[in-house]
């Protein structure tokens, strides 16, 4: 079976666990990367593909949930944590950071496959999102600095004649500029806009009258 262009990341101090899960994974179609201490997967250059991160709770140094806290401030895959303990903390159960669940050993290859399908399809719409956002964000920089300006009341749903008024220009003026906004950002009508602008957190500019 030829690997998926998906990865999964083991992180799991016992090299016998290590092994049976990179094993598995490879055989399922995965391309799998194991390592034995958080320090090890922190430093690795992950590829950019979706990924799956499968992390032991009890690792020494810095143990999985530290390691979350960690991984939280960036862009990281999500987390399958993995426990031979029959309570798992509350904190894992809270979905927090990413997390998808927990697997515990041994693990069992139905729970595994179920477990970094739902990782992997997250990572895909997470991907997806912020491959959007960046491409929305490049839009709103070729704006100029007016125009910028004048986005959130374009948005607002205030007709043309008052937010005209409002900003102290002829209503032709304003429609030119709407129209080149809506040009510039891709938008197919202001509904579109308005969706786009929320996605850019732009606050919308309520009338004053």
């Amino acid at each position: 079976m030829s690997p998926r262009e998906e990865m999964v990341f083991v992180v799991d101090e016992d090299a016998r666990v290590r092994e049976a899960l990179g094993e598995l994974l490879e055989s399922l179609g995965w391309r799998a990367e194991t390592f034995a201490a958080a320090a090890d997967y922190v430093t690795y250059a992950r590829p950019d593909i979706p990924a799956c991160l499968i992390l032991d709770i009890e690792l020494p140094g810095i143990n999985g949930l530290e390691l979350q806290k960690q991984l939280s401030r960036d862009v990281h895959p999500p987390i399958v944590f993995l426990t031979g303990r029959d309570d798992i903390p509350s904190s894992v159960r809270t979905n927090q950071g990413g997390t998808i669940g927990f697997l515990r050993k041994p693990v069992g290859e139905h729970d595994l496959v179920a477990a970094v399908r739902a990782a992997i399809d997250r990572d895909r719409v997470q991907r997806s999102a912020r491959t959007e956002l960046t491409e929305l964000e490049r839009r709103l920089a070729a704006l100029t600095q007016q125009e910028r300006a004048l986005l959130p009341l374009v948005v607002s749903g205030v007709p043309d004649k008052q937010a005209a008024a409002e900003l102290g220009i002829s209503e032709i003026t304003f429609e030119m500029h709407r129209t080149e906004i809506m040009q510039k950002m891709q938008a197919t009508s202001l509904a579109d806009l308005a969706r786009i602008a929320e996605k850019l957190q732009i606050q919308v500019i309520r009338s004053r009258r």
